[in-house]
Parts: structure tokens; C-alpha cells; sequence
């Protein structure tokens, strides 16, 4: 378990939308572009293995190059390559950030300077959701999957504890690249699966990413 005083001040960026890292969980990731790869053989020489995840920012004021300010660091896990050399790896959800700045240099990756104090929470043990009430959120959940036609081991959801149920639909289900940053900054467990049930609920009325969004 990493220490607040073990996580780098600068840490490399993956800006990939929709894809959505969340402390303690696992985004499996295929890696293959040169400035991927680079960053990836990068990670692995140092001693936090750690690669950044965060949203491109799509209404952001600093152009097509512009992030949000808030991400989730993730530590290599596992990884294997490929025989044409690509790799595919697992990050484990360490803790978000807060990026202070972007950093120039002759990596073909982007790099940013982060702050990490303001989500000490995501160092802690397992979050819990003393309001949640299962059997409705299961209820609301099998009519989202019934209305994209998805299927799932019900049983293993049902025993599934809060923080591994609420955070892998959190990064599994197909929402808006600015939906998930919405998931991503929940300040707690709860209030993500609040946010969670909002945008189940929407989408089962048929509403726009417009409409949520005003």
C-alpha cells in the first residue's frame, strides 16, 4: 500500500477519453502507439511503476491539448507483450490528483506536476456507502442492462462489496467521456453511486448529454 510520501510530485499523462481509473480498481489497457510504448518501458524502470489516467478536457478553455484537472495514477500490476511488440497491461487504482501543471521536455508522453493531498481518502481502506440500498440500485441496474441488451453474473454482483460493485460499473459502463470525470471527482463513495443512479435514470428516460448537462 503506497504512503502519501511515496507518490511522485510528476508523473506521466495517459489522456484517454472515457476511460476511467478509480482508486483500488483495475483498467486493463492495450498499449501500442510509439509514445505509449515509451512512456510504458519509462514506468517500468522506476521504483512507483505509476502511469497517470486522465480525461482530455472537450470544453476546456486551453485548446484540443487541454485536461481536466483531475485524474487517478495507477500502478503497473501486470503486464505481458506482444511478439510484435505491444503490450497489454493492468493499472491498479493508487489515488487521483490534481495537476498544478503541464511539464515540457523531450519525452514523446506528456508529463504534468500533481498535487495528491486533497484525496487522502483514496489511500485508506476499502470506502463504504452506509445508504446504499442494494436491491433498488439492482433493480434500476438490470433495466439499464435490459434497455442496451447487456448481460452480466448477477449473482456476483449481488455479492459484490459497495466500493468493487460501485466502481466497476463506474469504469465498465458506456457513459460520456464527461460523465466519467463527473464519477471520477465524487468526493465519496456515496455520492458516486448518486451520480451513478443519475445518469442509470437519464439515459432510461432517453436523454441527451445536452439536456444533463443544463
Amino acid at each position: 500500500m503506497f504512503k502519501a510520501a511515496d507518490l511522485p510530485e510528476i508523473v506521466p499523462i495517459f489522456p484517454l477519453p472515457g476511460a476511467l481509473l478509480l482508486p483500488r480498481a483495475r483498467l486493463p489497457l492495450h498499449i501500442f502507439e510509439p509514445r505509449y510504448l515509451a512512456m510504458l518501458d519509462d514506468a517500468l524502470k522506476t521504483r512507483e511503476r505509476m502511469i497517470a489516467m486522465i480525461q482530455p478536457a472537450v470544453h476546456g478553455h486551453g485548446g484540443e491539448d487541454a485536461l481536466h484537472q483531475i485524474g487517478c495514477a495507477g500502478r503497473i500490476t501486470q503486464f505481458s507483450e506482444t511478439e510484435d511488440g505491444r503490450y497489454m497491461i493492468t493499472l491498479t487504482g493508487i489515488s487521483r490528483f490534481r495537476v498544478e501543471q503541464e511539464l515540457s521536455g523531450f519525452q514523446p508522453y506528456r508529463r504534468c506536476q500533481v498535487r495528491w493531498e486533497d484525496f487522502a481518502r483514496d489511500l485508506g481502506s476499502t470506502e463504504k456507502d452506509p445508504a446504499f440500498e442494494r436491491p433498488g440500485f439492482l433493480q434500476l441496474l438490470k433495466r439499464f442492462f435490459d434497455s442496451r441488451e447487456l448481460s452480466t453474473d448477477w449473482e456476483t454482483l449481488e455479492e459484490a462489496d459497495d466500493e468493487l460493485l460501485i466502481n466497476s460499473l463506474s469504469m465498465m459502463l458506456d457513459f460520456q467521456p464527461e460523465d466519467k470525470q463527473a464519477l471520477l471527482e465524487a468526493p465519496s463513495l456515496g455520492t458516486r453511486r448518486e451520480t451513478l443512479v443519475t445518469l442509470m435514470e437519464f439515459a432510461l428516460r432517453g436523454g441527451t448529454q445536452e439536456d444533463l448537462i443544463q
